[in-house]
């Protein structure tokens, strides 16, 4: 492991994502049981998963779900995941493989529960903890070896920074966002360490922090049972063969994969429409080199401006491209360390998606963190035009309400983890559906009911936005319209993006609408967020109105079936104008009365009539640019 000394450690990131020594087989293993012991394994992850969500004492995972479970092998390969945030459970390999590097497997003992959360040691931000315990086999001298990690992580409500919430986005530094655990053991064979727990409950201002905690440490050693059943069902050389039989079918695909794409490098950039600081235009630079099966994605001409306030870790870029590009790919590829084997990544050091150490990060894990598929998608959308669809959301952060609640006298921080829903693109053939972007995985919505209960709220709206969807073949999902009411004096965190740069459309597809966030909305001192509330204090009765955008179109909106335009204007997804507007559907009669009508031949006249403009349009903008070429190339003639 390379670690630097001076004031303070340094994780060479990369290091942790080199590929990991392979021990020979010692054992054959048949695709059969390889596929049987994948399936095991998926099912002990989704019970991690489920057993966080039934446990935890916060909505943030007892309702929202927002919880990553995976397996590893002893080395820190990838092996298995299930449910939960794609890009979140791709970067839990990294914190593990430190621990694994920094303390030694000797002391990874059975009964051992560890907990890291440290972004500078392979993690993505601080409020991501990440539990894990190993797994051993008896051995026939009577010892035992380690087998798998299992691994699940989840986002709290605090981190003990200077900010309630975990989202200190105006931080210097990552100390200021909160505390740093690179890798603790909070459970030593099989006995509770009550000095880290309670160390870790005081530095956090949350009491529910520590039940959190504990549905994790119960989920881990949950897995530990079960693939102790598996092991000795199947014996632990099987398990290991078939996990590098998994890993090695994994790459395999992925490679024939990209062997059908077409050659060539593509580039494309991106913008984060500011940092928390108001910094304008962050840039995400990539270019994606297809040579046969070899995939390079080299993000080289990002931003690097050091005084940005937008940091995504080396770890949490290289889950979000994993993520992109397995979105891309034939589902049915197991999602593991073959992946990573298989692309050849180039981050360099000091830009915005790879930052030195210690940069401030928490915000950093969205945006850029989530413009990186994005760029990705908009680099092969020449190539790939019906795979590459933007896989990612446009929010900012969470925004906190906190305040003290009347009832209990005790301080309140809500995430508003029940108002998030848009962003969602389209597809080649599918319409954009739901509520949430893919890159939220099985990210749901906490109820408004569970959120009125726990804190002093009201919510008054909960809507999609008419027209907010992005115009194509196949339409982009709608965005979100929530307005929520504080019942007591509070104060409101957040950092906004998605209004200049909203969800952009692929292959002739329209943007989505943009963002826009209200606080004290229909107030006379009213606040419209143009980056970030910095505690902006809310009275009672005061309300926050959520407009969140809209996803993009695919294709060329003249092109979707009339039909689909009229059931969107009956859904009341699209408005009888827009039909005309963006779609060229020409509709009778009238919504109020459900008495609409498609008039097919008006329809059809007024597309034939704008694509004849277009042709036109393309004709003499060709001309000028042959035009421009000819008089550049003759003053340098006579120059």
């Amino acid at each position: 492991m390379s670690v630097r000394r001076g004031a303070t450690m340094h994780i060479d990131p990369r290091t942790l994502a080199a590929p990991r020594e392979r021990k020979l087989p010692s054992v054959a293993v048949d695709p059969v049981t390889s596929e049987v012991i994948r399936g095991e394994m998926e099912t002990v992850c989704f019970e991690m998963a489920v057993f966080v969500s039934r446990t935890a004492t916060t909505p943030i995972l007892n309702q929202s779900n927002e919880r990553n479970a995976t397996i590893l092998d002893a080395s820190g390969r990838l092996a298995a995941l299930s449910v939960g945030i794609p890009q979140f459970m791709l970067t839990s390999t990294l914190p593990v493989r430190f621990a694994l590097d920094f303390l030694g497997s000797d002391e990874f003992r059975p009964g051992d529960v560890f907990v890291s959360n440290d972004p500078y040691h392979g993690g993505g931000h601080l409020p991501d903890y990440n539990v894990f315990a190993p797994i051993f086999a008896k051995e026939r001298d009577g010892s035992s070896r380690m087998v798998l990690i299992a691994s699940i992580q989840c986002h709290h409500g605090d981190t003990g920074g200077a900010v309630p919430g975990g989202y200190n986005v105006t931080a210097n530094d990552v100390w200021g966002e909160g505390s740093r655990w690179p890798v603790v053991k909070v459970v030593d064979q099989g006995v509770e360490r009550r000095d880290v727990l309670y160390a870790m409950a005081v530095n956090n201002r949350l009491p529910d922090h520590a039940g959190d905690l504990r549905a994790q440490i119960g989920a881990a050693q949950l897995a530990v049972r079960r693939l102790e059943d598996m092991i000795l069902r199947h014996s632990a050389q099987t398990v290991e063969a078939s996990v590098d039989h998994m890993i090695d079918y994994a790459s395999r695909r992925f490679r024939e994969e990209v062997a059908a794409w077409p050659d060539g490098s593509y580039s494309a950039e991106c913008f984060v429409d500011h940092d928390p600081l108001g910094n304008p235009d962050v840039r995400l630079a990539c270019t994606v080199t297809v040579d046969g099966e070899n995939l390079c994605i080299d993000f080289t001409g990002s931003d690097t401006r050091q005084e940005l306030q937008a940091w995504s870790t080396f770890g949490n870029t290289r889950g979000y491209t994993v993520g992109q590009i397995a979105a891309m790919m034939d589902p049915d590829i197991p999602k593991n360390e073959g992946f990573f084997e298989s692309i050849e990544l180039i981050i360099p050091e000091g830009c915005v998606l790879n930052p030195v150490a210690n940069r401030p990060v928490s915000a950093g894990t969205h945006h850029p963190g989530a413009e990186v598929g994005e760029v990705i998608a908009l680099a092969l959308q020449g190539a790939l035009p019906k795979r590459a669809v933007p896989q990612v959301y446009k929010t900012g952060i969470p925004t906190v309400i906190m305040g003290t609640d009347p009832h209990t006298g005790l301080q309140f921080t809500d995430h508003s983890a029940e108002v998030y829903a848009g962003w969602c693109n389209a597809a080649y053939g599918m319409d954009a559906w739901g509520c949430q972007a893919a890159a939220f995985g099985n990210l749901w919505k906490a109820t408004a009911e569970i959120n009125e209960s726990l804190y002093p709220h009201i919510q008054w709206a909960r809507d999609y936005r008419t027209d907010s969807g992005g115009a194509g073949e196949w339409r982009g999902l709608c965005g979100s319209h929530y307005v929520k009411e504080v019942r007591v004096d509070a104060r409101v965190y957040t950092y906004v993006v998605g209004m200049k740069y909203p969800m952009p459309g692929i292959a002739g597809g329209l943007s989505g609408e943009p963002n826009k966030l209200v606080l004290r909305d229909g107030d006379a001192d009213e606040v419209v967020v143009a980056h970030t509330a910095d505690w902006l204090a809310l009275a009672a009765g005061q309300r926050i109105r959520y407009d969140y955008g809209g996803g993009g179109g695919w294709g060329d909106p003249l092109n979707r079936d009339p039909q689909a335009v009229l059931d969107d204007v009956l859904d009341e997804y699209v408005s009888h104008e827009a039909a005309e507007r963006e779609y060229g559907v020409v509709l009778t009669g009238s919504l109020d009365d459900l008495s609409l009508a498609l008039d097919l031949a008006q329809t059809a006249a007024l597309r034939a009539e704008r694509r004849s403009k277009r042709a036109d349009s393309a004709q003499t903008d060709s001309a000028q640019t042959d035009s421009a070429q000819t008089d550049s190339a003759q003053t340098s003639s006579a120059q």
